[in-house]
């Protein structure tokens, strides 16, 4: 259809382009442009479902692909592929149901039929006449006739009248389906934008007084959690590594100094030295695997090997929309986002270096990952908006949000 391939090629335009960054917005912006997809979507009568989930897992290929390093984006998709059949599964079900509870009706209309005291002495009357004395031709032959099939015409017509219902009842599940969906993905919307505010409720069972609380970079998660708890009269320091080489963090401690926060900015090299003083480390990550491990800012891995060196619980906030139910495979290359060597150097004063190498006559090779991975077992706690979980729980909730058919989209498309 033009309007969802319009649609889907902006949105694929935005995400290759890079004009759309950070989990919350990807993610809502998915799940936006899935719900317009499910609303204009022409469903046939029967395998809807089918239908739906094959539309919407071709056009989830194309958002991966558009930027796979934007895990948010084939979470959302599986998670709406999810949606459809449960749904689909729930109409089924209550289809199910409201056909053994009219045939339990009738069953229970025949038996009170049976034991009606007018009908069963009729009954009794009619057997004793007929057994005093026995039965005419002619009563024969209208037994006969009574059991007799009804003509062509009759059937034909009581045939037509059963086949407009039936299409009539698959038209109406086939809405039912679409409505149902759309309503779900718009819950699913509404907890993208409150995931910030149920995780910032549980900072005061995390945070207490006077502590001193180290974090990395900037993340609007760990902003929130952090000021949810000065919010409820909690007296503590934060320790901000600046988060080289994009210094997010300076951005980060100017927040937390306008919202009454006391706040300590310290270069990265310093960490491990900070350490020892250190409390409890909170931080925001880009995404959470299966397997419990996250993929977080570049630098995140120093400071979990720093943490575990100390005996710091290292605590993790993201909304269960980051959470991804792939395993991490090669993190540091296929997970990773390779930026341009001029955030770490000045091409004016190393092009010679760069261009014939130095004196050993090899090139200068510039690596600026975007981000680290951090095992699980660094992993000390992982905070989401319903509720905190240890890393070895991940695979419960990924079956509680995903469907297992669903976890490879590419192989879905190719058979």
């Amino acid at each position: 259809m033009p309007d969802i391939e319009r649609l889907v090629n902006d949105f694929v335009a935005k995400l290759s382009k890079r004009k759309v960054e950070g989990s919350q917005a990807t993610s809502r912006l998915t799940a936006e442009l899935l719900r317009s997809v499910v609303s204009l979507q022409r469903l046939p009568p029967t395998n809807s479902a089918a239908v739906l989930i094959e539309a919407v897992s071709g056009i989830g290929v194309k958002l991966v692909a558009a930027n796979p390093v934007e895990l948010a984006v084939g979470n959302i998709v599986r998670r709406v592929l999810h949606i459809i059949r449960e749904e689909d599964l729930s109409l089924l079900t209550s289809k199910t149901s409201d056909l053994d509870l009219s045939a339990a009706s009738d069953d229970e209309g025949t038996i009170d039929q049976d034991y009606d005291p007018t009908q069963s002495a009729a009954a009794a009357a009619a057997a004793a006449k007929s057994f005093l004395r026995p039965p005419s031709l002619h009563a024969l032959l209208e037994n006969m006739s009574d059991k007799a099939v009804p003509s062509n015409n009759y059937t034909s017509s009581s045939g037509g009248d059963s086949e407009e219902k039936t299409k009539a009842d698959k038209l109406a599940r086939t809405r039912k389906l679409k409505h149902d969906v759309i309503e779900a993905i718009n819950i699913l919307i509404e907890d993208i934008d409150t995931c910030h505010d149920l995780i910032a409720e549980q900072a005061v069972e995390h945070i207490h007084q006077n502590e001193v609380i180290l974090t990395l970079g900037s993340s609007r998660t760990a902003f929130e959690f952090l000021c949810a708890a000065k919010e409820k009269k909690r007296s503590f320091r934060v320790v901000v590594a600046e988060g080289a080489p994009r210094y997010q963090g300076h951005a980060l401690a100017k927040e937390l100094v306008s919202r009454g926060l006391q706040t300590i900015v310290v270069t990265d090299s310093a960490v491990f030295a900070m350490i020892s003083r250190v409390n409890m480390v909170i931080v925001g990550v880009h995404a959470v695997m299966a397997n419990g491990g996250v993929i977080a800012p570049v630098g995140m891995n120093m400071v979990a090997l720093a943490a575990q060196k100390h005996a710091v619980p290292f605590v993790v906030v993201a909304g269960i929309h980051k959470l991804c139910p792939s395993y991490p495979h090669n993190p540091e290359v296929c997970l990773n986002d390779m930026r341009s060597p001029a955030e770490l150097l000045e091409f004016g004063r190393f092009s010679n270096c760069m261009e014939f190498g130095m004196d050993s006559g090899a090139p200068l090779q510039v690596v600026n990952p975007g981000f680290d991975y951090v095992a699980p077992e660094l992993v000390s706690l992982l905070i989401t908006d319903i509720g905190g979980h240890n890393p070895s729980y991940m695979y419960r909730l990924i079956s509680d949000y995903y469907s297992a058919d669903d976890f490879d989209l590419q192989g879905r498309i190719h058979k």
